[in-house]
């Protein structure tokens, strides 16, 4: 079995901690609790007959004011940032956050996440999409479990296909 680091970052209030427990435990929660420091938990997943088992790091912090330790990225194999679709301001730093994480973990596997797919139309989706000339590799809604399996399978494969 494959072992692999997968950190999930992004601005506050994106929805990381909803997609990590979603992945892991299919539940969500209105509630929203800031994450301090880092949760960690671990899901294995099949993806093309070969069994690997993610180690899912949570954190907290805004990657642009550098309140996230670069030592949190040691070792990962993936990254997945997340932005909310119903918060345009997560999407203007988009641009520069992947850029600082392509820098600090360049052999890493990063999807952009596109999340509360829930909270806008498919209208607005398009328009965003057009906006931001389409960024992110998945659309997905931590509230409704669409997408979420779907995404870190897709990780799971990127994880897999060598550089």
């Amino acid at each position: 079995m494959i072992s692999k680091k997968v950190i999930l970052t992004g601005s506050f209030g994106v929805g990381k901690t909803s997609l990590f427990n979603q992945f892991i435990y299919q539940q969500f929660s209105d509630k929203y609790l800031t994450t301090i420091g880092v949760k960690v938990n671990k899901k294995t997943i099949t993806v093309e007959g070969e069994e690997i088992s993610l180690l899912l790091w949570d954190i907290a912090g805004e990657i642009a004011q550098n309140k996230v330790p670069e030592s949190y990225f040691l070792g990962a194999g993936g990254i997945v940032y997340v932005v909310d679709l119903s918060r345009v301001a997560t999407l203007t730093n988009m641009q520069t956050d992947v850029a600082f994480l392509k820098e600090i973990l360049p052999s890493g596997r990063l999807m952009v996440v596109a999340n509360k797919k829930d909270l806008i139309t498919q209208e607005q989706l398009a328009q965003l999409a057009i906006q931001y000339k389409h960024p992110w590799d998945i659309t997905t809604s931590a509230k409704t479990g669409e997408n979420v399996e779907a995404l870190f399978i897709e990780l799971g494969k990127r994880l897999l296909t060598p550089l």
